[in-house]
């Protein structure tokens, strides 16, 4: 479900960056263009999802570290308008407007911005030795969300203050105007630059928008495979593409045309508010099943020694990520039922924040309890999982040796990178 409202939403929000140069292009024009662009570029199977996310990548990573760079010049006074800023903006107007309530009513929105590192298992499906590829990707992943979020996100706590009237005038969160990034740039009165964040921004929202069509329809597959959605979506093609689980998500695409309409805010805004705490679903899931699966292994009589690859958190790791996932949803119950500015507002002002803060969760739960019905599956004991189905036959001290016999001939530069990365 998450996926296949992402790239509907990915793609109105591509559209209202346009609007960044007033154009007078209607939006839906733009819809239809980006939506046929991503919808060829999926035809094309994995290697033509790789070649664009490659290429989409590279965008995204040289403007973010330009964007790096760029803001601790500012910061320290080298732009066009000069002024030492340093924490300025964290003491005045300050850090954590509203306080914790605050922090926890922007957790969608930060699931949201973080959804798609789990793609990373989802290709381990597809890699020929995931027990070499895996350890990298995943570590990459941590590199890349302390790099590309952490970094440039406190960057933008000391370039922006909260209260910035620019922050306020997009249509949308999706609105290049509203754009942090893009305000930094305007307000160190650096022209032209304003319009090339603009354009990295409208990739980056259709890379994700390709990821998803990518992310969903491998899920539907797999589903269909396992029975647990119509086995016409499980059909597969000569290339390796889902073709039907694609034609699904592509047709979901559609309802990005919504973009044209009056109501464009409020289809991002719903879509954004389905697609988000799913993400927190899917984390705590993906947490669950991990402590699952490892419960499963070793009540049947395997060794840890068996696995292709072992998380390297283990277990604990995933007791701790599904304790946040839990107590993430519950703060976010807690901020849709009482908002910030709950005084000030209507009683349906009220019910439609909290269901636009909470809307993914009564739908998921309302799923799994229909599919259980439906399906009369009884929960599964940990010595009768199936552990073997789909399992792919791996020589796994092969591949150990091999692995040993490699790494020895490391010089120690390498070593040391590959235990960090």
């Amino acid at each position: 479900m998450q996926w296949l409202i992402v790239l509907p939403l990915e793609i109105v929000a591509a559209s209202i960056t346009i609007d960044y140069w007033d154009s007078n292009i209607s939006n839906a024009a733009w819809v239809a263009i980006f939506w046929v662009m991503i919808v060829v570029i999926n035809m094309f199977g994995v290697k033509g999802y790789g070649e664009a996310e490659f290429v989409f990548s590279m965008i995204k990573v040289i403007a973010v570290l330009g964007f790096i760079i760029l803001g601790i010049i500012l910061n320290c006074g080298g732009g066009p308008k000069g002024g030492y800023i340093g924490g300025r903006y964290w003491h005045d107007p300050g850090a954590f407007h509203n306080g914790f309530k605050g922090l926890c009513s922007v957790f969608v929105n930060a699931a949201f911005a973080f959804a798609g590192t789990e793609l990373v298992g989802l290709a381990a499906a597809e890699a020929a030795n995931p027990r070499k590829s895996l350890p990298t990707a995943i570590k990459q992943v941590f590199w890349r969300i302390l790099l590309f979020y952490l970094v440039s996100l406190t960057l933008i706590g000391l370039l922006v203050p909260y209260n910035d009237n620019q922050l306020t005038s997009g249509s949308s969160s999706a609105d290049a105007r509203a754009s942090p990034f893009v305000i930094a740039i305007k307000n160190a009165g650096i022209s032209g630059l304003d319009s090339v964040m603009n354009v990295v921004i409208m990739i980056a929202v259709l890379s994700v928008g390709n990821s998803s069509v990518y992310g969903s329809s491998r899920t539907l597959a797999a589903l269909a495979e396992q029975g647990q959605a119509p086995k016409i979506l499980a059909y597969i093609d000569r290339k390796g593409r889902p073709l039907v689980a694609q034609g699904v998500a592509s047709v979901l695409g559609l309802l990005a045309f919504l973009a044209a309409s009056d109501k464009q805010e409020d289809a991002f805004n719903w879509m954004l508010a389905i697609s988000g705490l799913s993400s927190i679903f899917t984390w705590g899931s993906i947490c669950l099943a991990h402590i699952r699966f490892r419960r499963g292994w070793k009540a049947q009589g395997y060794s840890l020694d068996e696995l292709p690859f072992r998380s390297q958190p283990g277990v604990i790791g995933s007791w701790v990520g599904f304790i946040f996932n839990c107590l993430v949803l519950v703060a976010q119950f807690w901020v849709g039922f009482a908002p910030v500015d709950y005084g000030e507002m209507t009683a349906s002002g009220r019910v439609e924040s909290f269901f636009q803060s909470y809307l993914a969760a009564p739908v998921v739960i309302a799923f799994y309890i229909l599919y259980k019905i439906y399906t009369r599956s009884p929960f599964m004991r940990a010595k009768d999982m199936d552990l073997q189905t789909g399992r792919r036959d791996l020589d796994i001290q092969h591949l150990i040796n091999e692995e040993r016999a490699e790494q020895a001939a490391w010089p120690w530069w390498k070593k040391t990178y590959k235990f960090f990365c």
